[in-house]
């Protein structure tokens, strides 16, 4: 009877000691899989930064031409607002904006497209531009 006593605390420690064993094990894996040293962290943090303001500077340069501007005057917008409103952008926004605008300048020197159908394009990526700032 003393021996049927214990059988049930040994078979709680059992799994108890199992159980820690597999965690630790579990959070050393997890661990190993997601560190990150602070140089790449500083690199990462680098290119993303650098990336982002090659965006600002492909759109602001799209908006800053006579032509342009006059454009967005036309459509009752002010060059500067936009311009402002360029920065308050996410990351993948102004990317994907830089990416249209660039597209539409590289299509216009090649002569793929006119005059008129630029300005219309940098029109509208102006009003996008707006639109999802005033949406934040």
């Amino acid at each position: 009877m003393h021996f049927q006593s214990w059988q049930p605390v040994r078979v709680l420690t059992a799994a108890v000691l199992a159980s820690a064993i597999g965690f630790t094990q579990t959070a050393k894996a997890q661990t190993a899989d997601h560190v990150i040293s602070p140089q790449e962290l500083n690199k990462a943090a680098q290119d993303a930064s650098h990336v982002r303001q090659q965006n600002i500077e492909t759109l602001r340069s799209a908006f800053s031409t006579e032509k342009a501007q006059k454009a967005l005057e036309a459509a009752h917008m002010n060059p500067q607002q936009v311009q402002n409103a360029v920065a308050g952008l996410s990351d993948e926004e102004l990317a994907q904006l830089a990416q249209r605008a660039s597209t539409a300048q590289t299509n216009f020197a090649a002569g793929n497209m006119t005059d008129h159908d630029l300005l219309l394009i940098l029109i509208i990526v102006a009003a996008l531009i707006l639109i999802i700032v005033a949406v934040h």
